[in-house]
């Protein structure tokens, strides 16, 4: 098990983690310093917790948020599916009808 020492807000905190997730939670820490320092910056040092939980609830309306444009983007790409379905139907129904005048044609330009 592997254990990374990040800094949050200047404090230092001891986190474990799965060997190979050192990175990804270094990484992760710094997006959450990032908005720890701007919440501090904004309401001033309230506390720890108090910081930490106004970042954590911040960020929860974010994810909560991209979840939603997620979703939207989800319909939207199934409603282009089927339009697009729609179409290729048309169109195919369409080249049966030009093959079918084609046809038509043939047989009146026959002796």
């Amino acid at each position: 098990m592997g254990e990374v020492n990040v800094t949050v807000n200047g404090r230092l905190y001891p986190i474990g983690c799965d060997d190979g997730e050192e990175e990804q939670v270094e990484r992760l820490s710094g997006v959450v310093d990032v908005r720890v320092r701007e919440l501090a910056a904004l309401v001033g040092q309230v506390g720890e917790a108090r910081l930490l939980l106004m970042a954590a609830l911040t960020m929860a309306d974010d994810l909560e948020g991209a979840q939603r444009d997620l979703q939207q983007l989800r319909q939207d790409v199934a409603v282009l599916r089927q339009e697009q379905d729609s179409a290729k139907t048309g169109a195919d129904a369409l080249l049966g009808l030009a093959q079918k005048l084609e046809d038509i044609a043939a047989k009146l330009e026959a002796p």
